[in-house]
This record gives structure tokens, sequence and C-alpha cells, in this order.
């Protein structure tokens, strides 16, 4: 059980940082600092995001984030951006919950959470991506607070039930894995209509 729990802490860290790395780990800075958890043991690295400097490091840019997160294209724009951030930092997160490892054992985390982080991300980023083609400039909104929400309620999932956050988050992994395939095949689609409409019009009546 100990195991599980260690390694749904580890997999919930790089499953919502792909989401929102930001309020990942300023949420999980301030529950440490003021005590909101205890810190078991085996949780004893996760210490460092108490660091003032991390939280508000953390908090700043969860700001802009918030801010960025909702505007269409904006958006987009952002997640491009973070392609190389979050599953560097979800990597960062979920070794810190693991502890101490044999170096090999490291090596094939970091591997295992920066693929589970980069997998979140480009289902998000693909996401966004279909909803900035809608005409509905408010579900870009209701995404992002969407988003917020469930990072929220996985880190309450992470601290109260860990063991049970193993598998919740594995599953959400599966399903984003299919999500992904049908969202970039939609988004394909979509360009490759753009693509030939705009071969389809005449040279004389795109020039008018």
């Amino acid at each position: 059980m100990e195991t599980l729990s260690l390694l749904g802490v580890a997999l919930g860290f790089a499953t919502l940082s792909g989401i929102n790395l930001y309020l990942t780990t300023f949420l999980a800075g301030m529950a440490i600092r003021f005590n909101w958890l205890d810190l078991a043991d085996k949780y004893d690295s996760l210490a460092v995001l108490a660091n003032p400097w991390i939280i508000g490091v953390a908090g700043v840019l969860f700001l802009l984030e918030f801010f960025a997160d909702k505007i269409p294209w904006l958006d987009s724009s952002w997640d491009a951006i973070h392609t190389f951030i979050r599953p560097v930092g979800g990597c960062l997160l979920a070794l810190a919950s693991l502890g101490e490892m044999d170096p090999a054992v490291a090596v094939i985390a970091a591997l295992l959470s920066g693929g589970t982080t980069l997998l979140t991300h480009a289902t998000k980023a693909s996401s966004r991506l279909l909803i900035n083609m809608s005409p509905e400039p408010v579900s870009n909104v209701v995404a992002s607070l969407g988003e917020d929400g469930v990072v929220i309620a996985g880190l309450g999932l992470m601290v109260f039930a860990p063991v049970a956050a193993f598998f919740v988050f594995l599953a959400v992994v599966l399903f984003a894995v299919w999500l992904s395939r049908k969202t970039f095949g939609t988004i394909r689609r979509g360009y490759s209509v753009l693509r030939n409409k705009n071969k389809a019009v005449p040279p004389s009546a795109s020039s008018q």
C-alpha cells in the first residue's frame, strides 16, 4: 500500500502538471508551508515546495496563466511555449515525491513522469486548438476554470486518498491517450479541409 501511495502522489503530480504546472506547484507549496497537511517521512523531499521563493514565483506565473489561458489563441500560444516547461516541471515534482532512489530507477521514473506530463499537456493543448476553432469564445473561460478545478480536486485526492489517486490518475492517463488521438485526428482533418478550400479559390478571386 505504501508503494501505491507513493506512485499515486508521483503520478498525480505528473498528470496535473500537464494541465497547470504553476497552480499545482503553488497549492502544494502553500499546503506544506501553512501545515494544511502533515508530510509523512516518505514525502520529506517535498518540503522544498514550501520555500517562499518557490511559492512566490509559482503564484505569479499562475496569475499570468490564469488570464492568458482564457483568451482565444493566446492560450494556444501559451501552451506551445510550455511544451518544454511542463514536462520538466512535472518530472521534477514526481521525482521529489518519490524521494531517494537508485539512479537507474530515477532515470526510468523521470522518463515515465515526463512522458505522462507531456501527454496530458498535449491533450490540453489540442483540446484548446479545437475550442479556438469554434465561434464561441466563452468556451475558453469554461475550459480554463474546469482545468483549474481538476487540479484542485486532484491535489485533494492525492492528500486524502493517495492509493485511490493512483488508479484514478492511471485512468485519466489512459483516457488522455484515447482523447489525444481523437483530437489530433479532428484537427488534422480540419486543417485539410481549410487547405483544400484555399486551393479551390481561384488566384484572381483571392486577389480581389
